[in-house]
C-alpha cells in the first residue's frame, strides 16, 4: 500500500546551507513556494575555512545579503602569498568596495537562514531526509518528524554525501572528494595573522596549502588542504597537522601566545563538476551535492551561492522537469566547467616546488598593478578562464568596483577596503 503524502509543495529544498539558502531566497523573493529541511539545527558550525571569495561576495549581494548580519564579519584588503622557499609577496585588492572578507559558518550560514526564512521561505531545521521516490511528474521525499513531503522539484543542497543523491541511484560508490582540508581556530592571535590573511604554499602540501584567516578580537581560522591521493592517505592529516604548527614562520605569524580552541576538525571536498551528474528529471544537485568546488583552491562558498542561484533561476524559468533539469545542466556547464579545466591544468603547475616559486616570482615581479589583477583573479572576481570564453567578456570587467560599496556593517562602518 502506497503511504500518503502529508503535504505538497512547488520546491523543496533539502539542505540549509549557502547552496540551499540562496536557491530558497531567490525563489521565495519571486513569490514562489519553497520549502527547506536540514537534519541540523541552526546555528550549526559547518568545518570550513570561513574565507568568501569575490565570487561568493558578488553572490550573496545579488541575493540581498546584508554583511552586518554578521557579528565576526572580518573585512580583507589583501593577502599575504609565501613561496616554498619563503618569499613573501604581498597582494593588495582594489580599493573599490569588498572583494574578500571572512566569516565564521556558524555565523554565516544562520544568517543565511534568516534571510530565506525573512524573504518568504518555509525553514525546517532538525528534519533529515529519510527517503525520496519519484513519481509521474512529481518526487515524494520522506522526512523525519514531517512525513511525506510531495514536490514538483527537490533542490539537492545535503552535501557531499547527499542523501537525495544516494537514494536517487546517483550517489558514487566509494567516493571521498578531491581534497581533504583541516581547521582549527584560535585566540590570542598577536602576530601578523591577527589582521592579514595569509597563505603558506609549503612544499609538502603542494598543489595543496596552508592558511591563516583573520577574524575580529584576535582569533584566526588557521588550516591545510591537500588533495587526495595514495602518498597521502587520511591518517597522516594529523601529524602533518602538528608538524606545520611549530614551523618558524607559521609560530610567528600568529604569536607565541595564539591558543588554539577547542579540537581540530576535517573534513573532504568534492571537486569533479564536471563530471558528475548535475540533474535529472525532478532533482538538482547543488553545491557540494554537485561537486562544484573549485579544484585548483578547495573554495566552494561561491560556488555553493551560485549553483543554488542557477537552480532556482531554472525553476523560475518554467517548463517540464526534464526541461528544468536540461537548463539547469547547461547554465552549470557554461559557469563553471571551463573554469574547473583552467583550475585543473593550473594545478599541475602549483603541483610541484619549481611550478609554485616560479609563477609567485612572476606574481610579486608584475608591479602593483599586476598584483591587484591577479588578486583579483585569486579571489574569483572573474571567472578562471575567462580569458578563455569570450562569451562571458563585458564591459569593464577588469575594471569593476567590489562588493557592498553602500551597505552599512553592523557598527555603522562602510563596507570598504583600502582602509
Amino acid at each position: 500500500m502506497l503511504r500518503p503524502v502529508d503535504r505538497s509543495v512547488e520546491t523543496l529544498v533539502v539542505g540549509a546551507g549557502p547552496a540551499g539558502t540562496a536557491a530558497a531566497t531567490v525563489l521565495a523573493g519571486a513569490g514562489r513556494e519553497v520549502l527547506v529541511v536540514d537534519k541540523a539545527t541552526f546555528p550549526r558550525d559547518k568545518c570550513c575555512g570561513d574565507g568568501l571569495t569575490t565570487l561568493a561576495l558578488r553572490e550573496l549581494e545579488r541575493i540581498g545579503f546584508d554583511p552586518g548580519t554578521v557579528s565576526r564579519w572580518q573585512d580583507v584588503d589583501s593577502a599575504w602569498l609565501r613561496s616554498p622557499a619563503g618569499r613573501l609577496i604581498e597582494v593588495p585588492l582594489p580599493d573599490r568596495g569588498l572583494f574578500a572578507a571572512v566569516a565564521p559558518r556558524i555565523d554565516l550560514d544562520a544568517a543565511l537562514v534568516d534571510l530565506a526564512r525573512s524573504g518568504g521561505a518555509e525553514i525546517l531545521d532538525g528534519h533529515g531526509v529519510t527517503g525520496v521516490h519519484r513519481g509521474a511528474g512529481h518526487v515524494d521525499v520522506d522526512i523525519d518528524g514531517v512525513g511525506r513531503v510531495r514536490a514538483r522539484t527537490v533542490i539537492a543542497a545535503d552535501g557531499m554525501w547527499s542523501t537525495v543523491r544516494k537514494a536517487t541511484g546517483l550517489g558514487i560508490d566509494g567516493y571521498r572528494g578531491e581534497w581533504h582540508a583541516f581547521r582549527q581556530y584560535f585566540s590570542g592571535v598577536t602576530g601578523a595573522a591577527a589582521t592579514e590573511l595569509i597563505v603558506w604554499f609549503e612544499a609538502d602540501l603542494l598543489p595543496g596549502y596552508a592558511w591563516s584567516f583573520p577574524l575580529p578580537g584576535g582569533r584566526a581560522n588557521v588550516g591545510f588542504g591537500v588533495l587526495r591521493t595514495e602518498g597521502r592517505r587520511t591518517r597522516d592529516m594529523a601529524e602533518i597537522w602538528r608538524d606545520l604548527l611549530t614551523r618558524e614562520h607559521v609560530v610567528s605569524a600568529l604569536g607565541t601566545g595564539a591558543t588554539p580552541e577547542g579540537r581540530h576538525t576535517a573534513w573532504p571536498i568534492p571537486a569533479r563538476v564536471d563530471a558528475i551528474e548535475l540533474a535529472s528529471p525532478g532533482v538538482l544537485f547543488v553545491g557540494d551535492a554537485a561537486a562544484a568546488t573549485d579544484v585548483l583552491t578547495g573554495e566552494g562558498i561561491g560556488q555553493a551561492l551560485l549553483s543554488g542561484r542557477l537552480a532556482a533561476e531554472a525553476v523560475l524559468a518554467g517548463g517540464g522537469p526534464r526541461a528544468i533539469a536540461d537548463r539547469y545542466r547547461e547554465e552549470v556547464r557554461s559557469e563553471l566547467v571551463a573554469d574547473h579545466a583552467m583550475s585543473r591544468r593550473l594545478g599541475r603547475v602549483l603541483a610541484h616546488r619549481r611550478g609554485a616559486e616560479a609563477a609567485l616570482r612572476v606574481v610579486a615581479a608584475s608591479g602593483e598593478w599586476g598584483r591587484r589583477n591577479f588578486a583579483r583573479w585569486m579571489f574569483e572576481d572573474e571567472p578562471r578562464a575567462i580569458a578563455l570564453t569570450p562569451s562571458r567578456w563585458h564591459r569593464g570587467m577588469f575594471a569593476r568596483a567590489g562588493t557592498f560599496t553602500s551597505t552599512a556593517g553592523a557598527d555603522d562602518r562602510a563596507l570598504t577596503i583600502g582602509r
